[in-house]
């Protein structure tokens, strides 16, 4: 099982290097579980450790009963975030650095403490947030045609690409979390709404849920991570040309462009 794991991993990290997608991990290898998949991602993180990245987050993923649903699961999962996924609020981002890339609009959470489960709270994450920020995740599947399983998904890190990360920082007692509202706009055009309940009921749940999935591979959150707990609503396709923005009232707004 570990060079199965090994070999796809070097897969999906050749896949994301070439921007030539590989064919669905789950009709290849039907007998793979969940954990392995995690295992899987796992690898992928520890290579790109080794070659020089460092970790400045995490992403929840499929938040959202729908997304669940469509997946056949019960439950979000998750992916690691690189210093080299982050881009400025406004940048450009080039097209053709992805395979298939889609946008989502999320509350950015910022920790000021570590968090390690099991057993934690969305209480446990509030008092541990130092700073909520207007983000919008762009998710690109390194698996062909986006016919993604739960399995292909974990695996691909949670079909994470990039974030895009607003510069006005607001504390969690300026807002409540659960009705703030999110417009999506693309090419000016209204395309999306939604709120922060949108994210497994509120976005500090699918916080805690992930810190206390992560326990089980003793790994924490770590105070000054960026945490994306989940989108706010339906994943949305971009191409060359577009520019799409986030407004998110008092939280302020993100916006990116591709090219």
């Amino acid at each position: 099982m570990q060079m199965l794991i090994e070999n796809l991993a070097e897969e999906l990290l050749e896949a994301e290097r070439t921007n030539q997608p590989i064919a669905p991990i789950t009709d290849r290898h039907n007998t793979l579980s969940v954990a392995d998949s995690y295992h899987i991602q796992l690898e992928v993180v520890k290579r790109k450790l080794k070659a020089g990245r460092t970790i400045i987050g995490k992403k929840v993923g499929l938040t959202s009963k729908a997304m669940q649903n469509m997946l056949g699961v019960d439950e979000p999962d998750y992916g690691h975030l690189f210093d080299d996924m982050k881009v400025e609020n406004g940048e450009t981002v080039k097209i053709d650095s992805m395979v298939a890339p889609k946008i989502e609009a999320e509350i950015g959470f910022i920790l000021g403490e570590d968090l390690t489960g099991p057993n934690l709270t969305y209480l446990d994450v509030m008092m541990a947030t130092k700073y909520v920020v207007p983000t919008i995740e762009i998710i690109d599947s390194r698996i062909a045609d986006w016919k993604i399983k739960l399995v292909d998904t974990i695996a691909d890190n949670g079909s994470s690409a990039k974030v895009v990360v607003g510069e006005k920082l607001s504390t969690i007692d300026q807002i409540d979390l659960r009705s703030a509202s999110m417009v999506l706009y693309k090419n000016e055009e209204l395309i999306a709404t939604g709120a922060g309940a949108a994210a497994l009921g509120h976005p500090s749940h699918a916080v805690a849920w992930l810190a206390n999935k992560l326990s089980e591979f003793n790994i924490s959150l770590k105070a000054g991570e960026l945490i994306l707990p989940g989108a706010l609503s339906a994943a949305i396709l971009v191409s060359n040309g577009d520019t799409v923005t986030a407004e998110f009232g008092s939280l302020g707004s993100v916006s990116v462009r591709f090219e």
